[in-house]
């Protein structure tokens, strides 16, 4: 079951008696996890039939107490458990395991939800199984890297507005992979354009302070073109402004922007579609890649990519001698790069 899947069940009123809610993305363990506990009662029914619970404050004995009461004035009651990250599962004392017990024959009159982030369970076993016949158990996996334009569009589609391929880039560039931190900022975006209106570097330059000139996307961007000028322009900016362009982040997504020219040259289907696919990108930036795979054939990609192996290495200590200067490494490789 999908998130959107089981948040439309939930708006349905169909409910479940558990909800095991785990995994390495938070994003959508909150999104179900506070639909649950904002929309299932009521104001007046919260003060009676609302428990919510933390991890590292309870036990399970007084999970179990609770999940085990009856309901006052209402038909469910709600028992939330966060942080549960931090309760040990499956540890049985002299009596048994009294969660297991619990599992075998659940009050159906209540919804008892368990919030486990940063990690995920084994769903091999015998109780988490047992848990995914009579409830849910939902594993919220984290995106990789080319799956977050696609999660970017499809937030903003679902708010009524658009965004254009270039400021998408921009934003998974410099977001990464944290849902959360995208959904956030890309809400602050949404308050500031008209209804139905369209997102582009403009806007995120106003709203969220990533330049749309100085950035790690148009590096790679002047790079591909090969142009000199503004390449070096970019870098001595990032130099002057190191905390908000961090070596590390760069080289990384150089290294990734030419490991993508490195699987260019030896694609046989070049047709827009085949590229856009077997690279992970936009079908917007084929010709960007097109053009950089003529500028930089596969014996330069290859030592362009050992370059950047090496001056990560060097960012991190490690081979340099005496202390390296991140701002001088980034323009030697630049120059190393366009040279």
């Amino acid at each position: 079951m999908t998130a959107a899947e089981l948040l439309k069940e939930l708006k349905s009123k169909k409910y479940r008696p558990i909800y095991f809610l785990h995994g390495e993305e938070d994003y959508y363990i909150d999104l179900i996890g506070n639909y649950i506990e904002n929309n299932i009662l009521s104001d007046a029914e919260k003060g009676f039939n609302q428990t919510v619970l933390y991890g590292k404050d309870t036990d399970m004995i007084t999970i179990m107490n609770n999940a085990k009461r009856y309901p006052m004035m209402s038909d469910v009651q709600v028992v939330m458990v966060k942080e549960a990250q931090n309760i040990k599962f499956g540890k049985a004392d002299k009596d048994g395991d009294p969660f297991a017990a619990y599992v075998d024959n659940p009050l159906r009159s209540t919804i008892l939800v368990f919030c486990y982030k940063h990690g995920k369970i084994d769903g091999r076993l015998k109780l988490f199984k047992n848990i995914d016949k009579v409830g849910v158990l939902f594993e919220s996996k984290k995106l990789y890297d080319n799956q977050v334009p696609a999660w970017i569009n499809e937030y903003i589609a679902e708010k009524g507005a658009k965004i254009d391929p270039k400021a998408v880039a921009l934003l998974t560039e410099y977001l990464g992979t944290d849902l959360s931190k995208i959904a956030n900022e890309l809400d602050k975006l949404l308050i500031n354009i008209p209804k139905g209106g369209s997102i582009g570097a403009k806007e995120i330059e106003a709203n969220i302070g990533i330049s749309k000139e100085y950035n790690v996307f148009e590096l790679q961007n002047a790079l591909g073109k090969r142009d000199v000028l503004k390449a070096n322009r970019i870098i001595n900016y990032f130099a002057a402004n190191k905390k908000e362009n961090p070596a590390v982040v760069v080289l990384a997504t150089l290294a990734g922007y030419f490991i993508k020219i490195f699987t260019y040259h030896f694609l046989k289907d070049r047709s827009k579609p085949a590229v856009a696919s077997a690279l992970g990108v936009n079908p917007f930036f084929v010709g960007d890649y097109e053009e950089a795979a003529r500028n930089y054939p596969l014996n330069k990609v290859v030592h362009i990519i050992s370059l950047l192996r090496q001056a990560d290495l060097k960012s991190k200590g490690v081979g340099s001698t005496g202390n390296t200067d991140d701002s001088e490494l980034m323009k030697e490789l630049v120059w190393q790069i366009l040279h």
